[in-house]
């Protein structure tokens, strides 16, 4: 991935900096209210940089539905230089749980913003830090304080430098793309002209691996796996061997990566190591096995396998492989699983009710949810590395568009328009 422009140069102007004041889960039932007041400037020429800012702040806390902004017409101050300005009663009485303020300079190419971030309750900052930026990369930096006030509050990452990836035929052919969280600055990665498929991240995002329709001696049409690097570009093969060889998902050490292969004449789940380039059959059924995902412990995997006469959720313990437990018995045919990133859930698409839907599994098979219903088909689910969202794609619109939504299947938004069908996102790690 590109590297930030940005510096970031961390000063703990409070020795409260590092505290916590909201345990994650609380916002469901009261959205704490914060006010981003307006930062001072040395010349009016920066205000336009210092907008982008702070719109780029404010939505990002209204994306993740945990907070709501307080509007400019109910601020009592302005303007506010230093704790001390802060008039903690005016405040309080509008309802604001948090306050931001600060000040920006912009001069020869680069921009600093000093940013304070104060509880109304305990009359107290809990962030205090001078970013430094390239001019320019204003976004960046609004996303990069977003993280910040996110952790601040709850202790828990913020997702707004991270990507997604999916598929589009807005080419006439199905390239990989990504885009950011909510669906902006979106990019084209390949450009081969053929069938890419099912981008996968690698643990530290500076990778994906995915799978590319091509053509072997003879005009035989082949399924090949492939690895890209974002960093330098260079598009690596990894399997090419007859038949299938898709499905890609790293382990979480990024040295292993599970994908089927089908070679031997039935789709069967493989690991192959990055560093030897062995391949390990871990599969052995007369159904076909296909869609591994690691669990975020690297000790199981999550794949899809039609052995009970109707593809269905099961999962292999990686250091028993004959150890395989099947987790779902609902619907006719279940599809991609993925797990939530701390191992308790597992997402996946069913058919039901003569359509696609997506539900939630606990990694035990012992409770079963629905997330969505009569929106149309919905597939390729895939969590957020917080755990808070889930990414999709869906045919509620018409043609095939990439959603996310809550991870309770709330409050869904469209990312993708005028992209043609687009399918199978991932979401990346952190990338900050």
């Amino acid at each position: 991935m590109r590297t930030p422009l940005f510096a970031l140069l961390f000063l703990n102007l409070t020795a409260s900096a590092q505290s916590t004041y909201l345990q994650v889960g609380e916002a469901k039932t009261k959205k704490p209210v914060v006010a981003l007041t307006q930062s001072k400037v040395t010349r009016e020429s920066e205000l336009a940089a210092l907008k982008i800012v702070e719109q780029t702040v404010s939505a990002d806390l209204e994306f993740t539905d945990q907070f709501r902004m307080l509007p400019a017409s109910a601020f009592p101050q302005t303007s506010i230089a230093t704790l001390a300005d802060l008039k903690v009663g005016d405040w309080a009485k509008t309802g604001s749980d948090y306050v931001g303020f600060g000040s920006f300079t912009e001069s020869k190419g680069s921009a600093s913003l000093e940013f304070h971030f104060a509880s109304v309750g305990g009359g107290n900052e809990i962030l205090a830090k001078r970013y430094s930026t390239e001019s320019g990369d204003w976004k960046t930096l609004g996303h990069t304080i977003a993280n910040d006030i996110v952790f601040a509050i709850t202790g828990k990452k913020g997702i707004f430098l991270t990507r997604i990836s999916f598929v589009c035929d807005k080419s006439g052919k199905k390239e990989i793309y990504t885009s950011s969280f909510d669906g902006g600055d979106i990019r084209q990665v390949t450009r081969l002209r053929s069938l890419s498929l099912a981008p996968s991240w690698s643990p530290d995002g500076s990778k994906i691996a995915f799978s590319v329709y091509n053509r072997h001696s003879g005009n035989v049409k082949n399924i090949d796996l492939f690895e890209y690097q974002f960093r330098t570009g260079v598009l690596k093969l990894l399997s090419n061997r007859s038949g299938i060889n898709s499905g890609a998902s790293y382990s979480p050490d990024g040295k292993k990566i599970a994908y089927t292969m089908s070679y031997t004449g039935n789709p069967e789940i493989h690991l192959l190591d990055l560093e030897t380039k062995e391949s390990t059959q871990m599969t052995r059924s007369l159904g076909f096995d296909v869609d591994p995902a690691f669990s975020p412990d690297g000790r199981k995997l999550a794949f899809v396998s039609s052995r009970p006469g109707k593809p269905m959720i099961y999962t292999l313990d990686l250091g028993n492989p004959l150890e395989v437990k099947r987790l779902t018995y609902a619907g006719s045919y279940n599809a991609t699983p993925n797990w939530s990133p701390d191992g308790g859930k597992i997402v996946f698409a069913g058919w039901l009710d003569r359509r696609f839907d997506l539900f939630t599994i606990t990694s035990d098979g012992g409770k079963i949810d629905r997330l969505t219903k009569d929106e149309g088909n919905n597939e390729d689910p895939h969590y957020s590395p917080d755990g808070s969202f889930l990414v999709f794609s869906s045919s509620r619109s018409g043609g095939k568009n990439i959603f996310v939504m809550n991870n309770d299947g709330s409050k869904v938004r469209r990312l993708t328009f005028g992209m043609g069908t687009c399918v199978a996102p991932k979401w990346s790690p952190y990338l900050q």
